[in-house]
């Protein structure tokens, strides 16, 4: 049997997110399902697809990485050609390749890349609208700086995510950089981490943008984080303007 590397690039916008869901009498599009299907029929199998971790609805990839296991005989450029005719034109598989059996494309994740993009000019930028959140009034962007130094390193984000109390599992994440740069009134933030919480990038970014618009000071980012407490200005950012820009294995 073979295993089989994917690179999938997405435009989150119609889909409620990355993974598969079986809600009974119900048809919801996901990324996964979308190209299981499209795989189970190129080989007549029943094909399972392994994400690197899940997208929230509406929410981008540029790079993502996935996996799925079979025993067609089928070269990589076929398969590649398939993929690319019977697709959405939303969804791009743009690299295939064989691996080992023991490739886990979540399991072997070391660290994980996004970008969260704010157009921040006074007029929303139409050719951008799909993939950024307009934040009208200018971001104090050094004090956005300043804020996510609190964020670097290894910290319970349980406050800056939508995970449940009742959750048994670690809220306990590690964040190696935050980049934040401007060019033309357009403000990306980019993570690295290993691995992040359910909306924490999105909770991150909106706490961050309160930050920008002086609603929070740079040094209460350290009380918020030691109440492992949701604050009322620990905000949710839109998804669209999120994007999974690449995992590192």
């Amino acid at each position: 049997m073979r295993n089989i590397r994917m690179t999938i690039q997405y435009d989150g916008s119609r889909y409620k997110g990355w993974q598969k869901q079986n809600i009974k009498g119900m048809d919801v599009s996901t990324i996964q399902g979308k190209i299981e299907n499209v795989l189970s029929k190129m080989t007549g199998e029943e094909i399972q697809v392994i994400g690197c971790g899940r997208t929230d609805t509406g929410v981008h990839a540029d790079k993502y990485t996935a996996n799925f296991k079979t025993n067609s005989n089928k070269n990589i450029k076929d398969m590649s050609k398939y993929l690319h005719e019977f697709l959405p034109e939303d969804i791009s598989v743009i690299s295939l390749r064989d691996v080992s059996d023991r490739f886990h494309s979540r399991l072997n994740a070391i660290s994980k890349t996004y970008v969260y993009t704010i157009d921040n000019n006074r007029f929303a930028n139409v050719f951008i609208k799909k993939y950024a959140y307009h934040v009208e009034g200018q971001l104090n962007i050094e004090k956005m700086k300043e804020a996510s130094k609190y964020f670097i390193g290894t910290h319970d984000f349980k406050g800056f995510s939508a995970v449940k109390d009742k959750s048994k599992k670690s809220t306990v994440r590690t964040i190696n950089y935050i980049n934040i740069t401007e060019k033309d009134n357009i403000i990306k933030i980019e993570y690295n981490g290993n691995g992040f919480l359910i909306n924490m990038v999105r909770i991150l970014s909106g706490t961050l943008i309160n930050v920008g618009k002086g609603q929070i000071e740079p040094e209460d980012i350290k009380k918020m984080l030691q109440s492992k407490q949701r604050s009322e200005l620990a905000v949710k950012a839109p998804a669209k303007g999120l994007c999974m820009k690449e995992v590192n294995y």
